[in-house]
C-alpha cells in the first residue's frame, strides 16, 4: 500500500498480488489514517507501506518532509510486521495531473484534490515496485 500523505489529505494506492499494477484507491483524511489503515489492516492483508517521500529539487526536505517521517513512526510502532519504505514523490503530482489529462478526465474532476492524491500515490508505488 502506498500513501502519498499531505497536511489535510492522503492518497491511497495498491498494487495487485503480483505487483505489477498500481492503482489509484482513494483519498482520505489525513487525521483518519491511522482508523482507516486499521480497518484495511483487518479487510485485507499487506506487505508494506510505500510512503511518498517529499524532497525539493536538490534533494532537500520540503515543509511536509517531517509530518511525512512522525507518520513513517508512528507506522513502524501501531504495525511493526510491515516494514515502512520511502520513495522519492517528486514530480509525482505533476505526472498525476498528466496522467488525468491522458485518461480524458474532465477539468472540473481534475481540481479536485482527492483525484489527484490517489493518483500520485499510484505513481509513488509504481516507482517504488520499478525499483526493486
Amino acid at each position: 500500500m502506498a500513501l502519498d500523505i499531505g497536511k489535510k489529505r492522503t492518497g491511497v494506492a495498491e498494487t495487485d498480488a503480483m505487483q505489477i499494477i498500481a492503482q489509484a484507491v482513494e483519498t482520505i483524511a489525513t487525521a483518519e489514517l491511522i482508523p482507516y489503515l486499521e480497518k484495511r489492516l483487518r479487510e485485507e492483508t499487506y506487505e508494506a507501506f510505500v510512503l511518498g517521500e517529499p524532497k525539493d529539487l536538490k534533494g532537500g526536505d520540503t515543509h511536509n518532509s517531517s509530518r511525512v517521517r512522525e507518520i513513517a513512526a508512528v507506522l513502524k510502532k501501531k504495525f511493526p510486521a510491515l516494514p515502512v519504505h520511502m520513495a522519492d514523490e517528486r514530480f509525482s503530482s505533476r505526472m498525476a495531473m498528466q496522467r488525468l489529462v491522458e485518461q480524458g478526465v474532465k477539468k472540473g474532476k481534475r481540481r479536485e484534490k482527492g483525484s489527484l492524491d490517489a493518483e500520485s500515490a499510484a505513481i509513488i508505488l509504481e516507482g517504488y515496485l520499478q525499483s526493486r
